[in-house]
């Protein structure tokens, strides 16, 4: 496909956008309402290429789900009446369908092929096979199941104890829902809490999940039942806006209705940290999951350092933030963030290589990079590499940069923000 021309800005940015749903909720919420008893209705769901993926294989899992738009109606099977596929379940680019359906398919007793894209191939898996095969599943596929296609056949769990080695709420995650079909209890100990999006929604649905500081515990044979889920909008969407109002002179531009689960709310931290000038009106909580609006503001920020049990709430705007510490005064220092190596491409070096196109000062480190503001940006030609948060982050850039910025591989935005582009010329 050819490269899309991204021009730098003429003017200010000003203007209110309403985020997509949230990426991770809105994955959860099929996944629940198709396990689940009776219907579950789900609102603003995201409409992007991973969240459809995860419909396509419920589907395949033989459960009715009807989307039209941003609405999805789940007549959930129950766990119980889930049925054998007979075809391959294709997650495409989305890790969170292929960890998450691992914990699923584990305690159910038949046999289903997982696989995606080219990126799913080479992102690791053992780190969800190996604690669901300690509970009893039977996963094999290529390097001892490190890699995609993955066959499993389940049934039969046994409840364990299991010290994440890494903090990954989707390797939390795929443990809990094999939990809730394992005899006894299954504890998920975290190195540093992670979102909690699964828990809430076990208890959404009716189940029962308690938590004693960093370890998660369910029991096993609980029935969730379906409800009602409205879906906030995605902070990790709302974070490139953000970014824009911060770093475009003479701008202002507020977010309706973005998710502010404090598991997820590290941006606003670096935001405010580096001198942002950001403010928040949340809402009373009317659901499972906080949500307000934010005003953002052209803002002088200075560097910061971000580090320690910050990261995991902030693993998806690590790009971002690196586009914002090119805009900040002195030095910002980004580590213990070797999980970015194993998303949809190794982040830390993309990051790295398609800003230094453009001018910025950046070093890789072994668990991170460094930054060096504050730095005048340049066009070029730079790729998403097929990652939609590098693409939108490479287009937040090209509005600051000093001429055309041409995008290669723009269209892995729709992975998490189909109408990405729109909205940020809305704003002009």
């Amino acid at each position: 496909m050819e490269a899309k021309k991204l021009q730098p800005i003429s003017s200010s940015l000003h203007g209110t956008i309403s985020v997509p749903g949230d990426k991770s909720i809105s994955h959860r919420a099929v996944m629940f309402g198709s396990i689940a008893g009776g219907v579950t209705t789900v609102e603003n769901f995201l409409p992007g290429e991973d969240c459809l993926s995860t419909i396509a294989c419920f589907r395949k899992l033989g459960v009715t789900i009807r989307q039209d738009g941003t609405r999805v109606t789940v007549n959930g099977a129950g766990l119980e009446g889930l049925q054998e596929p007979d075809g391959i379940l294709d997650v495409g680019n989305s890790g969170t369908t292929i960890r998450l359906m691992m914990g699923i398919l584990a305690g159910r007793p038949f046999h289903s092929v997982l696989i995606g894209d080219h990126s799913i191939g080479k992102r690791p898996m053992t780190r969800v096979t190996n604690p669901l095969k300690s509970m009893g599943a039977s996963i094999s596929g290529r390097k001892g199941a490190e890699f995609t296609p993955l066959s499993i056949t389940g049934g039969n769990l046994e409840g364990i104890e299991y010290k994440l080695p890494v903090a990954s709420a989707q390797v939390k995650s795929a443990i809990l829902l094999a939990g809730i079909q394992a005899k006894g209890d299954t504890t998920v100990v975290e190195p540093e809490k992670t979102r909690d999006h699964t828990e809430r929604m076990i208890r959404m649905f009716g189940g029962e999940v308690r938590t004693d500081g960093n370890a998660i515990t369910v029991h096993g044979g609980q029935t969730l039942t379906g409800t009602h889920v409205n879906v906030p909008g995605d902070i990790s969407s709302a974070a490139f806006f953000l970014a824009a109002g911060a770093i475009v002179r003479d701008s202002r531009i507020e977010l309706k209705n973005v998710g502010l689960n404090p598991t997820r709310t590290g941006i606003i931290d670096v935001l405010r940290e580096m001198g942002a000038d950001l403010s928040i009106k949340e809402y009373e909580e009317s659901s499972s999951e906080p949500a307000g609006d934010m005003v953002i503001q052209t803002s002088d920020l200075k560097g910061t350092i971000i580090e320690g049990e910050l990261i995991p709430r902030l693993i998806d705007e690590i790009p971002i933030i690196a586009l914002l510490a090119t805009q900040a005064e002195g030095r910002t220092i980004i580590k213990d963030a070797a999980e970015l190596k194993v998303k949809e491409t190794n982040r830390i070096d993309t990051v790295v290589n398609e800003l230094a196109k453009l001018g910025a000062k950046i070093e890789a480190t072994e668990d991170g990079m460094v930054i060096h503001g504050k730095t005048s940006l340049h066009g070029g030609t730079v790729s998403s590499h097929g990652d939609h948060r590098i693409g939108m982050m490479l287009a937040v850039a090209s509005l600051i940069a000093s001429d055309t910025t041409h995008l290669e591989n723009s269209e892995a935005v729709a992975v998490s923000y189909p109408s990405f582009f729109d909205h940020l010329n809305s704003l002009k």
